[in-house]
């Protein structure tokens, strides 16, 4: 009976090293059933971003909180599959759910370094963490993860375990998941990843801000070494592979260069289309806008404005450093990132702290860690600047906060942020497809989109459709017409007194209306206009897409003074490119939904084929004749550097140069440049549309049609072409031909006055 009493107590004393046990398993079993239901992981359905694409297809804008990129296992390259079970749990596909040898080689590892320097959460952890947990470490949290990565083992395949940690995980940069980072950090798909590159993006779940190759490019690299080595001793890489991913220099990109392609204006102009029909769910949903933007068009109409601008820029000088960084205290590297951190990118024009300021050369830290040092022809844009002759913030002095540009020829120079604004467009005129939109210089720093939503003076550009107004009226390319002086009362421009004259002060008396465009004679286009009557040019030009309430009915109209926009101008002249049909600009082809269904699709019309024929296919043949002129022999003739006769076009150069363009076209493009202050103010007295606007064009063109054959214009029914005299009029012994709507032939040399049609002595009274 006693020996009963001291079993008892014996039983509880042996059993009381068992009782934490105990205490964990009677937890379990109360804590399981209360788990989450896995159901958020089985039907999958993640924030998914609004993504827009090229034509081919390219990724080239993304919105939303999370960008992401869901891939099947499959479809996930096997060297990143390794690299991540080097970098997280090489023994992922061997545990159920918890590496027990990890967790014995991890608490190792901490009592030996004093510091806890490695975990031992498994992927299968992880991934419970991500999704139903906080990253709050308490015991309780890592409880329930232990628990619920039995429960996660226990449902899921381990493949399909793994793809929920690729599509899931947090590497920074808003990136979500291994596909997205790839696009973030390298602007390229999973499979064209190298090993180093690889290994960089496999190191990132441990700490996405510590080694972020963006924000933290030393740090990162030491963590990359790291991945690889752990690589190399798993026989996942060979030690020729690890030697050359170890060497490999880390060139991760940059604010939104993560995209193949620069075509900011032109996603937000989707992402504005989208949130109009699917409100916040365009953020989340998934949806995928393929645009009608062709890569290679943009990426030519992207350099042009950016060099065209820059070159603007270098010809008006250096204005000074955009700000100052006291260095006396604190020079060191984290101070000087840190002080760069909120300074904006402009893609090549980099941010920069100056450390050293010599007569011949100035050393600059970079965003990003790079020293340079500019010297030479790399200072000569700013040499002014390193005097001290000027004030302290017009002066570059150690501290001063600079922009700096690798250039073509292999140097670094001193350059500086544009104040200068600027847009291109470019589209088929068969049926309306945008090829190309840049907004404006660069929209991290002004997010207004010049193509669309700039009112501003077309100047000369807006003459051929003033031309094309008057052969509706009987003129005809050989209609003489007096470059001579006019003054007009305060009545007749519906402002004050007005004495226009031409661009270069000169007077040329009469000449033939082919002469006065490819000249870009004002007085002709007043005369013209003064003809046929500023109402009905008014009327006429809404053929084209302008709105009449912004081109009141006045000769001024004559010279551009109306407001257009630069996507107008593109609709108007590809009335002329494609025989005299009204297509309207689009830029979204197709959308589809997160599955790949499709949900919308633009049918587009085509010129002769559905698409309004606005005007006369002869007027649009003879404008074009005229607008050629003006490239071959006028004030584009620099255009025919590019070696073509199909092009056609016209400059355009407002009143004290405060806007200047060039529209032109080929059959198969029309493209429209502009360049101007947003606040009006002059370019310059020698800036003009030939000199400013024009060689972006010439540069996008040259590009995009230098494997285009030449094209031909045929000359429509209806229409003779007729040797014609200085005259005007025709002559079968003269050189010269001209082509005249069947019913508007000039009448003959040495002919009588009553052999003359009535429209000729009626343009002519007008006219003189």
């Amino acid at each position: 009976m006693t020996s009963r009493w001291w079993f008892f107590p014996a039983l509880a004393v042996l059993a009381l090293p068992l009782l934490p046990v105990l205490l964990l398993i009677f937890a379990a079993m109360l804590t399981y059933p209360t788990l989450p239901s896995l159901e958020v992981l089985t039907d999958y359905r993640p924030k998914v971003p609004l993504r827009v694409f090229s034509a081919e297809g390219l990724l080239i804008g993304e919105f939303g909180e999370e960008r992401r990129e869901l891939l099947k296992i499959d479809e996930v390259p096997e060297l990143m599959k390794k690299a991540i079970l080097a970098a997280e749990d090489d023994r992922f596909y061997e545990h159920g759910g918890v590496d027990y040898l990890g967790v014995v080689r991890a608490a190792v590892t901490n009592i030996i370094s004093g510091s806890k320097r490695q975990g031992s959460s498994t992927i299968t952890m992880q991934v419970a963490r991500n999704f139903f947990l906080s990253s709050e470490k308490a015991w309780t949290r890592k409880f329930n993860e232990v628990l619920l990565a039995f429960k996660i083992e226990h449902n899921l395949s381990k493949d399909e375990i793994l793809q929920l940690y690729i599509n899931q995980i947090y590497l920074g940069q808003r990136s979500y998941g291994f596909a997205a980072a790839a696009q973030t950090y390298y602007g390229k798909p999973l499979n064209q990843l190298s090993i180093a590159e690889t290994a960089m993006l496999a190191g990132l779940p441990k700490a996405p801000s510590a080694y972020n190759p963006v924000v933290n490019p030393k740090r990162a690299k030491l963590r990359q070494m790291y991945v690889l080595r752990r690589m190399a001793e798993l026989g996942f890489i060979t030690s020729a592979q690890l030697d050359a991913a170890q060497t490999e220099a880390i060139v991760a990109k940059h604010g939104n260069q993560e995209f193949s392609v620069k075509a900011d204006y032109l996603a937000e102009m989707v992402r504005q289309v989208m949130y109009e029909r699917y409100q916040e769910d365009t953020y989340t949903q998934g949806f995928n806008v393929y645009t009608t933007i062709r890569q290679q068009d943009q990426a030519a109409a992207y350099a042009a404005v950016r060099n065209g601008v820059m070159e603007y820029d270098a010809r008006h000088g250096y204005r000074g450093p955009e700000g100052f960084i006291d260095l006396r205290k604190d020079k060191s590297e984290e101070f000087l990132e840190e002080a760069l951190q909120d300074v904006t990118d402009s893609d090549d024009l980099i941010p920069a702290i100056v450390e050293e300021v010599g007569a011949k050369s100035v050393k600059a830290y970079c965003k990003g860690g790079q020293v340079v040092e500019i010297s030479d022809d790399g200072l000569r844009f700013a040499q002014r600047s390193l005097g001290d002759r000027l004030s302290l913030n017009q002066r570059i002095r150690v501290g001063s906060l600079i922009r700096v540009q690798h250039n073509e020829k292999g140097f670094w120079q001193i350059v500086q942020i544009p104040q200068v604004e600027s847009a291109f467009v470019s589209a088929s005129p068969r049926n309306g497809e945008i090829y190309a939109l840049v907004g404006g210089f660069d929209f991290n720093h002004n997010q207004f989109n010049h193509v669309t939503q700039a009112w501003r003076q077309p100047g000369s550009s807006f003459k051929p459709f003033i031309y094309s107004a008057a052969l509706e009226k009987g003129f005809t390319p050989a209609s003489i017409i007096n470059d001579a002086p006019l003054v007009f009362d305060a009545e007749q421009t519906g402002s004050q007194p007005w004495q226009p004259k031409n661009f270069d002060d000169n007077f040329d008396g009469p000449m033939r209306m082919r002469q006065g465009l490819i000249k870009s004679k004002n007085l002709i286009s007043v005369r013209i206009l003064q003809a046929i009557t500023p109402e009905y040019a008014q009327d006429y030009i809404t053929k084209f897409g302008f709105d009449k309430d912004k081109h009141p009915p006045y000769l001024t109209m004559a010279l551009g003074a109306g407001s257009v926009t630069p996507m107008q101008l593109l609709t108007g002249y590809s009335v002329f490119a494609n025989g005299g049909y009204r297509t309207m600009p689009y830029f979204i082809q197709r959308i589809e939904n997160a599955q790949g269904k499709l949900l919308s699709q633009s049918a587009s019309v085509v010129a002769g084929n559905g698409a309004e024929q606005v005007i006369d296919v002869r007027n649009a043949f003879t404008m074009v004749s005229m607008m050629q002129d003006v490239v071959r022999h006028g004030t584009a003739v620099r255009a025919m550097t590019l070696g073509r006769q199909d092009l056609a076009g016209k400059t355009g150069t407002t009143s004290d140069s405060m806007d200047a363009w060039f529209c032109g076209f080929q059959p198969t493009i029309v493209a429209i440049s502009w360049i101007g202050f947003d606040t009006p103010r002059s370019l310059g007295d020698k800036e003009t549309g030939g000199g400013a606007a024009l060689p972006m064009w010439m540069s996008y063109m040259g590009k995009i049609l230098k494997d285009v054959p030449e094209a031909e214009y045929s000359m429509p029914d209806n229409m003779v072409a007729a040797r014609i005299n200085e005259s005007g009029l025709r002559d079968p012994d003269a050189s010269r031909v001209e082509y005249f709507y069947q019913e508007n032939l000039p009448a003959e040399a040495g002919a009588s006055r009553s052999d003359n049609a009535e429209h000729t002595d009626s343009v002519k009274e007008q006219l003189f």
